[in-house]
């Protein structure tokens, strides 16, 4: 009979763990496969218990650690947040004051504001310091002597 509960907490850990890929609950219910077969074996439910968390506890802190190191997915950069650091062109003046200035960043013109409200003209290289809605805030690039400002 405690193989059939054991049976059924590893399956709520897997669904939890399913749910949530945090690399905890899979440990529980590797504790519990444990416990199932201490139980099938004939253990009572005091050593089912120890088995299970024995198991569970070992798992968790010897294994879990390595698999977050060499498996955790890497996170990619995409669409607004992959701008951000990007450097671009100003194609039209940049003015905070008059509301005006555009730049191009890869093959997409954006509207543009200066992030210290100073003016940039056009032709100058900048960096995206932030977005903000359609806006992106830039600053310009000095490049000298093969630094960035």
């Amino acid at each position: 009979m405690m193989a059939v509960v054991w049976l059924g907490l590893m399956v709520a850990f897997l669904l939890i763990e399913a749910g949530t890929v945090a690399l905890v609950s899979l440990w529980f219910a590797a504790g519990c496969l444990a416990a199932i077969l201490v139980s099938l074996l004939g253990g009572n439910i005091a050593v089912q218990s120890v088995v299970f968390l024995v198991v569970s506890c070992a798992l968790l802190a010897l294994v879990r650690p390595v698999l977050r190191k060499y498996y955790t997915p890497r996170i990619t950069r995409t669409n607004v947040d992959s701008l951000l650091g990007s450097h671009g062109l100003v194609t039209s003046d940049i003015d905070n004051v008059t509301g005006r200035g555009e730049v191009k960043l890869g093959a997409v013109v954006w509207t543009a504001r200066s992030t210290d409200g100073s003016p940039i003209p056009a032709g100058t290289q900048i960096r995206v310091d932030r977005i903000e809605g359609v806006k992106a805030f830039v600053s310009p690039l000095y490049i000298g002597a093969g630094m960035e400002k």
